[in-house]
């Protein structure tokens, strides 16, 4: 089926229907991005990275339903407004929840930025030279410091 095909079979449901599957997706989406900040607070990086693909999945999902929602407004305000009533507060769920989300995901990236940073102070000050330079003090060595860590920043 093409991509032609598949919109138009979207747009030709019926709005109580379509809204049901919006609803559906819109719900998923939450839900996973929930959890993924629920164990991005705990710092469980590893198990919120795992639901990244499902979050992304349903995330297109979601995308391609709400483009449909736009593009067929003006019929399902007159033959489901309850139902668009409902996608309006799922869509505001959806909003506060990606806001605590992105909130989460900039306090874990700033702690661990901070901890990266203090690692390499340490690291850095661990490995300097110790000799004697011509005042008869302990000399810096600049290349043999630590010049940084490599942080993966696909967090």
């Amino acid at each position: 089926m093409t991509a032609a095909a598949r919109l138009a079979a979207m747009d030709s449901l019926p709005a109580e229907d379509l809204c049901q599957m919006v609803e559906i997706a819109l719900s998923a989406l939450v839900n996973v991005m929930n959890q993924e900040t629920t164990l991005l607070r705990a710092g469980h990086m590893r198990k919120a990275g795992v639901l990244t693909p499902e979050k992304t999945r349903l995330a297109q999902d979601y995308v391609g339903f709400a483009r449909s929602v736009q593009r067929q407004s003006a019929r399902l305000a007159v033959e489901a407004p309850d139902a668009v009533a409902r996608l309006r507060q799922g869509h505001e769920r959806l909003a506060t929840q990606m806001a605590e989300n992105l909130r989460v995901l900039a306090t874990a990236r700033m702690v661990t930025e901070d901890l990266l940073t203090d690692v390499a102070k340490v690291v850095g000050q661990q490995n300097r030279a110790r000799a004697y330079g011509r005042a008869g003090t302990i000399a810096v060595d600049p290349s043999s410091s630590a010049r940084g860590i490599a942080v993966n920043r696909a967090l």
